[in-house]
């Protein structure tokens, strides 16, 4: 896989996640108690011998940047190839410019067109970031081969498209053959149930070609402009992939596929089955666990210190529950500090949130209450 360069595009839409993307880009989302959602994206790549990576940057892109630093968890601190970033030359790049689900990033692959020129890697493969999953990324390098495809399409099949999760979502359309007919973005009656993963393989050649061309005749998506334009000028098929897939989008999909991390099997496959998850590492202390806590079927992560009864929930690192707090279905960041007979269902913290003695907070699982990062209550 050598011969592949990884692409991670960071123009997402994030317009149903503003309390928290306005300090992060939805890429660099806090997940599964010590990780970021670009985590597994970085990690696929890498062990799958990809080892020239660049990140289209746009927005804050701070905290995404102490978060990967120069890549070395990842082994992608190399003296040849390794982690790029490439920065937005667009002045007003946040919040990204959205058409009826189309994203305005092609002018940043068009100001970035150098590097790609400059790459010596015949392939590309382009993703997002807020895409969860543990994929063996040769499998649909040898599929495209095999298809003598020109583009290759990451997709997973659903039973229900109508579902709520896939606000904003696109779809492929494939005939018998598996060969990609109709894509539709954020349409309001869904034709297909085939989702698609964001995740495009093909020659860098034809990248540089298709991002020139889309350019030059006024082209602002790349999705749109790229890619579902050029359908009937070339080969594109979709790779159906099988296995569990967590796509970010909204509060209501961050908190149900963070509680999906309960459950041992989906625990199991998205952090063990087709390689390790690696994040950045931090030296902390274990978990302390007080004479009073009582902790049921929960993501506890280091530098923790526990003395409430927390079940089924996620405490990031650094988190404080003093005694007599009582949490419940709820996902505490980083440094989140609950006060004594504190009671919290259904709530996400961001990061360094206080709450003092005695707070009672109830969201449903449907609508968890987010509260802001630093806020105090």
């Amino acid at each position: 896989m050598r011969n592949i360069m990884g692409l991670i595009n960071l123009y997402e839409n994030d317009s149903m996640m503003r309390e928290m993307s306005q300090f992060r880009p939805l890429a660099a989302f806090p997940f599964a108690g010590r990780y970021r959602l670009i985590d597994f994206m970085l990690s696929n790549m890498i062990n799958s011998n990809i080892s020239n990576v660049a990140i289209l940057s746009r927005g804050n892109y701070r905290s995404l940047v102490d978060h990967i630093r120069s890549g070395k968890d990842w082994d992608l601190d190399r003296k040849k190839d390794g982690l790029f970033i490439l920065p937005s030359y667009n002045k007003n790049p946040y919040p990204p410019s959205v058409q009826k689900g189309f994203i305005n990033d092609l002018e940043d692959f068009y100001d970035n067109l150098d590097y790609l020129r400059c790459s010596t890697q015949k392939y590309v493969l382009i993703t997002g970031g807020s895409t969860v999953l543990n994929f063996d990324l040769t499998e649909i390098y040898d599929f495209h081969i095999a298809k003598k495809a020109d583009v290759t399409i990451l997709y997973k099949e659903y039973p229900c498209p109508e579902d709520r999760d896939f606000v904003n979502a696109s779809f492929l359309e494939t005939d018998e053959q598996g060969r990609v007919i109709d894509m539709e973005v954020a349409s309001v009656t869904t034709r297909s149930n085939k989702l698609n993963l964001r995740m495009f393989l093909m020659e860098r050649q034809l990248l540089v070609d298709l991002i020139d061309s889309s350019m030059s005749r006024g082209g602002t998506s790349f999705i749109r402009d790229c890619i579902m334009k050029n359908l009937p000028n070339f080969k594109a098929y979709g790779f159906h992939f099988t296995g569990y897939v967590a796509r970010v989008h909204s509060y209501q999909s961050y908190f149900k596929h963070s509680m999906n991390l309960l459950r041992p099997e989906i625990y199991q496959e998205l952090f063990f089955k087709n390689g390790n998850i690696y994040t950045k590492v931090k030296d902390e202390p274990p978990a302390k666990y007080l004479k009073d806590c009582n902790v049921r079927n929960c993501l506890v992560a280091n530098g923790s210190v526990i003395g409430g009864d927390v079940q089924d929930s996620i405490l990031f690192r650094g988190v404080k529950v003093k005694s007599g707090a009582k949490i419940k279905n709820s996902i505490l960041m980083q440094k989140t500090n609950i006060g004594k007979d504190v009671v919290l269902e259904n709530v996400i913290c961001d990061k360094d949130v206080r709450i003092s003695d005695g707070k009672k907070i109830r969201g449903e699982a449907n609508h968890p209450i987010v509260i802001e990062k630093g806020s105090v209550i």
